[in-house]
């Protein structure tokens, strides 16, 4: 896969079950946010596919829930913190009492009540990032991708979203990129290290490629 006339990522090869949780690092520049975007079919690979399978069959796509990196978001653009989350509701059929009621509980989920009516070009790093994390889970997604969830997330807050993740990861699959792995490797089931190529780790400490063999 090429960006910007450079190899991003070469020789990929990832399978991903139902039920899994990958905890995925590596270095800045060294690929996860464009496999994250490939898996999401957001970028189309320069070699070979992304194949979805659903009940043994492959489909055409799959309920994703997705948080990007904050600094994809324009800020900029007149939009509230309830109509940010309720966008996670697009294309589900729900009656307007229940689309109401789920769109409050997550805005409660993620600790934003009292911001509801805020436009996000008033909020923090922190605040914006709850918001865009209650847009991925709102519609209770089959697969949920979360790249750097914990980017610019208050100390107070980080722990909140630990159990937000705990709790997801009893029925979801989840595929999450961070540096904070500590907490993060005892929840997941796999490792992943993307440097330009993928490698799965499994050692206790997986920072860097060379302790994967420990």
């Amino acid at each position: 896969m090429q960006w910007d006339n450079r190899i991003a990522l070469r020789d990929v090869s990832l399978s991903v079950d139902e039920g899994d949780f990958l905890a995925i690092t590596g270095p800045n520049g060294g690929g996860k946010t464009t496999l994250l975007r490939i898996i999401l079919k957001l970028l189309t690979p320069t070699q070979g596919d992304v194949l979805f399978r659903s009940g043994g069959n492959i489909v055409k796509d799959l309920p994703i829930g997705y948080l990007p990196q904050k600094n994809m978001i324009d800020q900029r653009f007149p939009i509230s913190v309830e109509e940010v989350v309720s966008s996670g509701l697009i294309g589900e059929k729900l009656h307007k009492d229940e689309k109401r009621a789920r769109v409050e509980d997550i805005i409660s989920l993620v600790g934003l009540k009292e911001h509801a009516h805020r436009s996000i070009g008033n909020l923090s790093g922190g605040q914006l990032q709850r918001a865009l994390l209650g847009r991925a889970i709102i519609s209770k997604p089959q697969v949920l991708v979360l790249d750097e969830p914990l980017s610019y997330v208050d100390k107070r807050f980080e722990g909140k979203i630990y159990e937000i993740v705990a709790e997801l990861a009893k029925q979801t699959t989840i595929l999450l990129v961070s540096h904070e792995m500590s907490q993060i490797s005892t929840m997941a089931n796999r490792h992943i290290i993307v440097d330009q190529q993928l490698h799965e780790c499994h050692a206790t400490h997986h920072y860097i490629r060379t302790e994967c063999d420990k």
